[in-house]
């Protein structure tokens, strides 16, 4: 399949400006997770709601014409939002983590330095990125990340429909976010 099919987007077309989608997508994930400290099953559902739903509303609001009455968006919008658990990680001091943000990863000789994660990157709450070919912008590997892979194609008007991808990362897990827009 030819590439412009499945354009990254460069803001051409986007409903709002992509630095602003940005926002909108990192302010939805930091209302949803601000408080969460590790993955929780029984609420994954709850977080992915809040997420869709303060996106979609920002979207809609943001994409009607100015005097134009509710439901008046240029556009059809779908929200994709994909929690993604971390998983334990290995030889960890979890106190260190948990007390400390600026202390390097305590080594003994029968651990595996490839396996350490410092309790800096441990404790922080993440900052999303754009996704572009698969990869977040500014990739934070680590210790108990889990792999992943996530596609989308579609078939439309490459002038006014498109796709953005956005990866948000915070303690224990991350989101991954697809919106998707059709001009109508």
């Amino acid at each position: 399949m030819s590439e412009s099919r499945f354009p990254h987007p460069t803001g051409a077309n986007s409903p709002v400006p992509l630095q602003r989608l940005k926002q909108i997508a990192n302010d939805a994930c930091f209302a949803a997770l601000e408080k969460v400290e590790v993955y929780d099953h029984s609420r994954t559902e709850g977080w992915n709601n809040t997420i869709i739903s303060h996106i979609l509303r920002a979207l809609i609001s943001e994409s009607t014409p100015t005097g134009a009455g509710p439901g008046s968006s240029a556009y059809k919008f779908s929200v994709n939002s994909t929690i993604i658990q971390h998983m334990a990680q290995r030889n960890f001091n979890h106190q260190t983590a948990s007390t400390s943000t600026s202390s390097p990863p305590v080594a003994t000789t029968s651990q595996d330095p490839a396996t350490l994660v410092s309790s800096a990157a441990a404790a922080s709450a993440g900052v999303g990125s754009e996704l572009t070919s698969g990869r977040a912008s500014n990739e934070n590997t680590g210790v108990g990340r889990r792999g992943m892979h996530s596609a989308c194609g579609a078939y439309w008007n490459n002038e006014k429909d498109g796709m953005w991808s956005f990866k948000y990362e915070t303690r224990g897990l991350d989101v991954v976010i697809s919106v998707i827009w059709i001009a109508v």
